[in-house]
């Protein structure tokens, strides 16, 4: 089924949409889920909670590319879920460890100013990343977007562990550069 159809059904309250939406994106939002919780459980329940969030803001959102929307959908709930599971514990997943590798690129405030300028950042790595190769890209997005570990990076890229650290580490340079340049650090 296309994504325009199951928005649509989404928008006539059809119930169906549910399970159009599972058997189509089901394991790519499971696949993003398991890659921030690291259980397989809390993924599964991360993404029913997307499943309530989509039927619950759709409408009024008429979103034209459906899996970007889950996808962000499913990051932002399972990193509240994360946050809150791992509030009072020291944890390390991926999620955990890719932050840490940017942590040097862009710093974690929670000033107004911060929040104000965070969709100004946004643009700013959005447009560094166009400027990559298509490799560095998808290792990036791959690592710091998707929280796929080096390994199944390595994988689907047919390339060494080793190449992907390189590729990471170089990419983390420019980045940090290029966010020197437009005064974000």
């Amino acid at each position: 089924m296309q994504d325009s159809q199951i928005v649509s059904l989404f928008w006539d309250r059809n119930e169906t949409a549910i399970d159009h939406t599972q058997k189509k994106y089901g394991s790519y939002l499971t696949k993003i889920a398991y890659n921030i919780l690291a259980d397989r459980e809390d993924a599964q329940e991360g993404v029913n909670d997307t499943y309530l969030a989509a039927w619950n803001s759709i409408p009024p959102h008429r979103p034209a590319a459906l899996s970007t929307y889950l996808g962000k959908l499913t990051r932002r709930i399972c990193i509240d879920m994360f946050r809150k599971r791992t509030s009072q514990k020291r944890y390390s997943g991926e999620y955990t460890a890719s932050l840490e590798e940017l942590s040097d690129c862009i710093s974690g405030g929670n000033t107004t100013e911060d929040a104000v300028n965070s969709h100004l950042l946004a643009k700013a790595i959005e447009a560094y990343l166009y400027t990559l190769p298509a490799e560095s890209r998808t290792v990036f997005l791959g690592r710091y977007y998707y929280l796929d570990p080096v390994k199944r990076i390595a994988a689907y890229c047919r390339i060494s562990e080793s190449k992907v650290k390189i590729l990471l580490y170089r990419t983390r340079q420019g980045l940090w550069e290029h966010l020197q340049r437009e005064g974000f650090v």
